[in-house]
Parts: structure tokens; sequence; C-alpha cells
């Protein structure tokens, strides 16, 4: 079974220097029948323009996984990390315990585009961590690249929940496909471009609920980018 997510169905938050969509209830969006998807908690798409950014706040207890499209983020958090996050880099944040941070485009120019992602780890009170790694375009063309995976499987980044996190860049007319158990659910987001899944069409910015589909067809009709999630 495959449930439709559509774009235009969103919620949105649009503060002039953000303009964020919301897969799920978020913020002063709410949602009844969109609260997430088993441990997926959030699937937002940012937009920030140059020079803004999200202040110093607190977040706990939740995975926090940002996947840039275009731009950078600048990034800096209470257990000393510091970084820049650009288009093939996967950052992972544990909140754990507590952490706060902050995420700022550094651009004078350019605006950043990004996809955060909430994931419910499988216990509370973890101590907090931080993680980036680089995946080429070349490593997620044509394939289904793992990126994050709860045993960092593959030099996935590791998140704490029985949960793996697939990017794919694919080629109109080319057709990647998963195997996902009986006992595994699915959600497929649609990053850019347009897909077809199993008999069900997508574009940039639908994500898809997927349950009891033994085997995935992801077949891209023009240049696309999705995120895959197999979870428990």
């Amino acid at each position: 079974m495959i449930t439709t997510r559509l774009s235009d169905d969103r919620g949105r938050a649009n503060f002039g220097w953000l303009d964020s969509q919301h897969t799920f209830s978020f913020g002063d969006y709410y949602d009844a029948a969109h609260m997430g998807f088993g441990p997926l908690r959030v699937i937002n798409e940012d937009r920030v323009k140059p020079g803004q950014g999200f202040g110093t706040h607190g977040h706990r207890d939740m995975e926090i996984l940002s996947y840039v499209l275009e731009g950078a983020l600048e990034h800096k958090d209470s257990i000393g990390t510091g970084s820049v996050i650009r288009p093939d880099d996967v950052q992972i944040m544990s909140a754990g315990t507590g952490i706060r941070h902050s995420e700022f485009n550094p651009s004078d120019t350019e605006a950043v585009h990004l996809l955060q992602i909430w994931i419910l780890p499988l216990k509370k009170k973890l101590a907090p961590g931080y993680e980036q790694k680089f995946f080429s375009d070349e490593e997620r063309t044509g394939r289904l690249r793992l990126i994050a995976s709860a045993d960092g499987h593959e030099g996935s980044v590791q998140i704490h929940q029985d949960a793996r996190v697939y990017a794919a860049i694919i080629a109109a007319g080319d057709t990647l496909t998963h195997e996902l158990p009986a006992e595994r659910y699915g959600w497929l987001q649609v990053a850019r471009g347009s897909v077809g899944l199993n008999d069900v069409e997508l574009r940039q910015g639908d994500g898809a609920a997927i349950s009891l589909e033994s085997e995935l067809k992801i077949a891209a009709r023009d240049q696309a980018e999705v995120l895959l999630f197999d979870l428990a």
C-alpha cells in the first residue's frame, strides 16, 4: 500500500528569511492526520535567505538529519562542533540529553535549500553527538546509497534508531529497486524531479508512506533525487 503526501498539501511557514514546508505537524502547523510516520517525525523543506539562519536553540531526544540541496549551512553547537554543510554532505546531530545549536547561511548572495529530518531515537537520555560525512554525486547516481543507519554500515552516518536512509540520483528513464521485508515500512521523499513509485506518480516535494509492498520500483520520469527511509 502506498499513501501519498503531496507537496501542495504540506503545511507552510514563511517568515521572510525562512520559507519552510512541513510534511508533518511542526511548529504552528498542526495536522492530526500527519503527526509523523513510525519513528519519522519531521521532514521540513527549508529555504533560508542569504545571511540569515536559525539562532541558538535547544533540542533533546531526537536524531536530526540535515541534507543540503543547494547552497551552504554553517553549524555550531554546544558540544564544540563547528562545520559547514554543503550539497553531498550529510549531517546527523543526536540531541540526546540536550544540545544547543545554531544554523546559519554564510553566503551574502545565495540562498540555502535543504531538507531537515527528525527521527525519534530508540532510547531517551543518550549522550549528545554529531557526525558529518561526504557522499559524492557519483556515489549516489544510479543506486540507492546508504547514508544513515543504526550501525554505520557502508560508511553511513550512525543514528540511534532501526532505520536505514538511502539517497539516490536517478537519470531520466532509469529505474532503481529496493526490497522491503513484510515487517518493515518505507517512506519515499522526492527532493528533485519526478518519479514513479510502483504505480504511483510523485513529483518534487511529494512523499509517500509505504507498507506491505515487497518490492519498490523507483522510475525517474526526469532527472530525479530521492531519499528512501526503510523503517522498523
